[in-house]
């Protein structure tokens, strides 16, 4: 079983910044993509930025030029930069992370237990 651990949530007032965490442990051979989501009450989930193994990154439009995303693959760690924090960023932070196994060959999706950011005026 593998377990994603984040934190870095907090509270910040706009314009600041915070800076998240995800650990994943357990029985892990490689990791897929690894990415940032969030959610407020009463909306989907959406994704804020992915990284893959080899390091190609993808953001929302709203993020691009705020945040940054990055790994360290040794230490199975996604990281999430967030600058310039605006009061919609105000939200539940997930992490995910795609586990490759093999026999059979497959991608198990992983999602952390969220942690909340939440910026003020």
């Amino acid at each position: 079983q593998v377990q994603l651990v984040e934190s870095g949530g907090g509270l910040v007032q706009a314009g600041g910044s915070l800076r998240l965490s995800c650990a994943a442990s357990g029985v892990i051979f490689s990791i897929n993509a690894m990415g940032w989501f969030r959610q407020v009450p009463g909306k989907q989930r959406e994704l804020v930025a992915t990284i893959t193994a080899g390091g190609t990154t993808n953001y929302a439009d709203s993020v691009k030029g705020r945040f940054t995303i990055s790994r360290d693959n040794a230490k199975n760690t996604v990281y999430l930069q967030m600058n310039s924090l605006k009061l919609e960023d105000t939200a539940v932070y997930y992490c995910n992370a795609g586990v490759v196994y093999y026999n059979p060959s497959r991608v198990q999706s992983y999602w952390g237990q969220g942690t909340q950011v939440t910026v003020s005026s």
